[in-house]
């Protein structure tokens, strides 16, 4: 029986898209790897990355209702409410309801949670900067225009 060469088996033919060896495979290992890695710095402060997305939320823009936080976040209600609710219990933040609006709950940065601006955004940027380390600023620059073009064509 002749042997086929290995550019015409299917499994390297399909190469690109089985794992370990597909885009997704690997975005999703990066994506483990950097959750790990900033998980480990902000254990110190009793925080999750689920946290610092809200605390960058209303950094931003303090008193958001909870349901713009859920929409930026792209979360749904009960794993936001969840995490509001440690947040609180944690005095970084309080809820109030809108005074217009009744049904809306607005969530407010305490004191604690914006002491928290100066202290997080620079461990975050020496992380960035570790899992960036020898990509220039040019193709840094691309690779989030792709990705963020990935991510709208699946949404």
């Amino acid at each position: 029986m002749p042997s086929t060469p290995v550019e015409q088996t299917p499994v390297y033919q399909w190469q690109q898209v089985l794992a370990p060896y597909n885009m997704g495979y690997r975005i999703k290992l990066l994506s483990q790897l950097l959750t790990r890695a900033f998980s480990d710095r902000l254990e110190p402060f009793g925080l999750t990355p689920f946290h610092w997305l809200v605390l960058c939320c209303l950094w931003i823009e303090d008193g958001l209702p909870t349901s713009s936080i859920g929409e930026k976040l792209q979360q749904v209600g009960g794993t936001l409410t969840g995490v509001l609710d440690r947040m609180e219990e944690r005095q970084l933040i309080r809820r109030e309801r809108d005074p217009r609006d009744r049904r809306i709950w607005r969530i407010w940065l305490t004191d604690a949670g914006k002491e928290l601006e100066t202290v997080l955004p620079p461990i975050a940027a020496e992380l960035r900067e570790k899992v960036l380390h020898g990509i220039s600023e040019q193709d840094r620059e691309k690779m989030s225009q792709l990705i963020d073009l990935a991510i709208a064509n699946m949404s």
